[in-house]
Parts: C-alpha cells; structure tokens; sequence
C-alpha cells in the first residue's frame, strides 16, 4: 500500500497522510459510482440542482476551519478569507443556466415527426484537481457535471489532500449519494489504468503540461472526452493611453497574489515606452511594500510557496535571468524572511528576453519580468511568442483597439483593464500547450454532456 502525503510549506511538517486506493479497490468504486449515475441522471434537474447547492451552502459552513487549513496545505494567507465567494459564484451559475443549457433542441414537432437533441449525461466523471485553488478549479467541473446528470469521482492534489474529504462529506450530507459522489486518493498509475481501462465517460485534469500528456496518453484509443488545463505564460500589454496606477495595481496584484501561483496569473508585461519607466517604478514601490511571512499571520500579503522544489524552480529561473543579463530590481533587504526554501521574495526583472526561461517557462511563482514595446504589432508578437494559451490583459482607453488585439492573441481569454478572474458566464479555455477544452458557461454544459437526437415518426 503507497501513500500520498502533504508537507506543510509554513514549517515542512507532514500536515496530512493518506494511504491510496488499491486497484481492486478503486474499481469497485468505479462499479459502484456507474451503477448509482443511472438512478442519480433519472432524478428531475431541480431536484439535482437543490442538492448540489445545499451542498455548497455546506462548504460555506465549513469556511472558518477551511481557511487555516489552505494555509497549511498550501501557504495562501489567511487574511484572504479562503475560496467560498468564487467556489459559490461558479456554482451557483451553473445553477441558475441548467435548465435552459441542458434543454432539449427544438427541431421540428408537427403532424408527422417530433425531431430533437437531447442533452445526456457522460456516466462517471474523473476530476482531477490541483492544489492552487483546491476548491474553486474543483467546484468549475464537479458541480456543472453532477447537475447534469453525472457521477463524479474526484482525485485532489497531494498538496490539498483535505479538500477533496471536505467538499464529499458537505455533499454526501447535503444527500447527495455516496455512489455518486465520491473522492479518492490514487497512485499516478492507478489513475492511468483507471482512464485506460475505460472507465470514465470523460476526465477533466488542471495541471501541468507533463500531467497532461500523461492523460491522454491513457486515454488513447479508449475514446474518453478529455479536458485539460495545463500551463500558462500570461501576459499583460499596458498601451501609451492607459489608466497607469490601475495598471499598476491589478497587474502587479496579477502577478504576486497567492505568491504567483495563480493558473491566469500574470507572469510577463509589456508596456508602451512611453509609460515604461513610470510603470516600473510604481510597479517596484508596490511590490517592496509586501510583508512576506507566515500565512497564519493575518499581516503577511504573501505566504511561502506550496512546496519548496516549487520555489526552487523560480529560483533558478531569476538566477538564470540575471546571469543572462537582466535587472532584478527588489532588494532582498526588504525581504528577510526569504528562507531559500519554500518562502520566496518577490521579483521583478528589467532587461529580459525571450531568451531567457523566465520569460518563456511556466514560472507560476512571484516573479514578473517587464518588457518596453514601440507598438501595438510588437506588444502582440511578443504575447504571441509562447507555446502557452490561457489569457491575455490589455490595458488601455480605446475598447476598439482593445477587441482587435485581443482578435489577434493566441489565447483562451482576453481581459480589458482587469486580469486575473474568471467568470463563470464566459468559457474558461484554453490553447497551444495550455490544454483543450472549456469549462463553465453554457459550453461547460455542452463537454459534459453528450448530445442524442431522436427522429420520431408519428402514427
């Protein structure tokens, strides 16, 4: 028996210790999850959707022993209050647009033939959830997926091992059956013979690039829906007639909040040369004002990072940076409780190129690397220049301009003058190396679902 184990980033504790589900085990689960769908799919579409948000309203209850507990797991402040606003935003929208997404199509109902597409439930859903928004990214795929129809079983983070226990215990007491619901600790392998052997209806997966190449590759040829949202490399553009100290603060914010760890955190800015060096000044007042330190302080803005191999990689980014050339331009001075470990200080860095990893590489860490541009044609080449897809922030006065650079961006969203949020009425996508797919809005419905049409002759 293998287990998975959670080392706390405040102190490097083990905070949590699960043993995994044998394979005999895991597929009898598996049964009993298809087996408990088809009863669960047969309940009247309110009657679902009642459950699932009573079991939010659960999760909400749990909050003030759910917010300490992320700290420990993995380092966000406490002074952040946790995830709820956002965990109960997404899904109380798919809530609200369930009946008319999931709705019949229409075709034709005359004295001859009644035509329609109806929307019908995969049968199990695999989520698998990662650790930066434990409950948020999880919530986007498991209540959108029960409220359609589905069985859910949902695999979290080693990171987060708590979350997934607390989100099936709200649920299973709001009465959503056990065997239709269900979370479970999983060895990589384990999962893997899981999607191979066929057993899920879809898998949606929130992780990095490797993780994702990993499910499709035990996928293939089992014809499973796969959704994935992989890597990012995030960009935010400022042109010459922005509104600069809102620039400023929302990207930098972007940037640092949940120390970078954020999937559509800002992690390279371009602005127009004319604004340049205002932006970085304000941009490095800003940022030495953090108070780097314990997450269960209600003083510290910016905790340690989830692990400290994490830490390490960002390190190493930045080292490379300098070394190559370019300007760190946060003193270390202000920052001593940079441990070398999981506690990181925030950077930001002049003088870069896409040359460098940091500019190129996921960093998903506290570090910004800023760029001048001339124009809007090189601010688009170099937001282009990423093998990542998730979202783009463009900053300026001209709306016009704005949706015609966004219409020229690889990338799943495009954000005017605000960065960093999702909104649950609008597709949450991605392209290139960032993954396929989308969740929430109406779309979400659609990839959860399959359509079945029926062509029914009269008499």
């Amino acid at each position: 028996m293998t287990t998975v184990t959670c080392i706390s980033p405040i102190d490097g504790s083990v905070f949590a210790e699960r043993a995994t589900a044998s394979a005999r085990d895991a597929s009898a689960l598996c049964d009993r999850l298809t087996e408990g769908q088809k009863a669960w799919a047969a309940r009247p579409l309110q009657e679902r959707i009642d459950l699932v948000l009573k079991g939010v309203t659960n999760v909400g209850a749990m909050n003030d022993e759910i917010v300490p507990e992320l700290a420990w797991q993995m380092g966000r402040p406490v002074r952040y209050g946790g995830e709820f606003g956002g965990f109960n935003e997404r899904a109380t929208y798919m809530a609200e647009i369930a009946a008319e997404a999931l709705a019949p199509l229409e075709i034709a109902d005359d004295a001859g033939f009644k035509r329609l597409i109806k929307r019908v439930p995969h049968g199990v859903v695999l989520v698998v959830a990662p650790w930066n928004y434990p409950y948020m990214t999880a919530i986007n795929t498991v209540a959108p997926a029960l409220i359609a129809g589905n069985a859910v079983l949902l695999k979290h983070a080693s990171q987060t091992l708590l979350v997934g226990e607390r989100m099936a215990r709200a649920f299973h007491e709001a009465g959503v059956p056990e065997d239709v619901f269900a979370n479970v600790f999983l060895d990589h392998q384990t999962t893997s013979d899981l999607i191979a052997q066929n057993r899920f209806g879809f898998v949606n997966f929130t992780g990095s690039v490797g993780g994702g190449r990993a499910i499709e590759r035990a996928a293939a040829g089992t014809f499973t829906g796969v959704g994935l949202e992989l890597g990012g490399k995030d960009p935010g553009y400022v042109r010459a007639d922005a509104n600069l100290d809102a620039a400023v603060d929302t990207l930098l914010d972007g940037a640092m909040f949940n120390s970078g760890q954020c999937c559509c955190g800002i992690e390279r800015i371009y602005v127009h040369e004319s604004l340049y060096e205002d932006f970085v000044a304000k941009a490095v007042k800003l940022v030495s004002g953090y108070k780097l330190g314990n997450p269960l302080d209600p003083e510290t803005t910016l905790g340690p990072m989830a692990h400290a191999r994490f830490a390490a990689e960002v390190r190493a980014q930045t080292e490379e940076a300098v070394a190559a050339g370019a300007k760190a331009l946060i003193s270390p001075l202000d920052f001593p409780e940079d441990d070398g470990a999981a506690y990181l200080m925030p950077q930001i860095l002049v003088d870069v190129t896409h040359e460098m990893r940091v500019m190129r590489d996921e960093s998903f860490g506290p570090v910004v690397g800023i760029m001048p541009v001339k124009d809007d044609a090189e601010a688009i080449a170099l937001m282009n220049d990423s093998q990542f897809g998730l979202t783009a922030s463009i900053w300026t006065a001209d709306l016009a301009a704005a949706e015609a650079i966004g219409d020229a961006l690889d990338t799943g969203t495009v954000f005017l003058n605000r960065c960093d949020y999702l909104d649950p009425a609008l597709c949450w996508t991605g392209c290139k190396d960032t993954g396929r797919g989308g969740g929430l809005s109406v779309i979400g419905y659609h990839n959860l679902t399959r359509p079945k049409s029926y062509h029914l002759k009269k008499g």
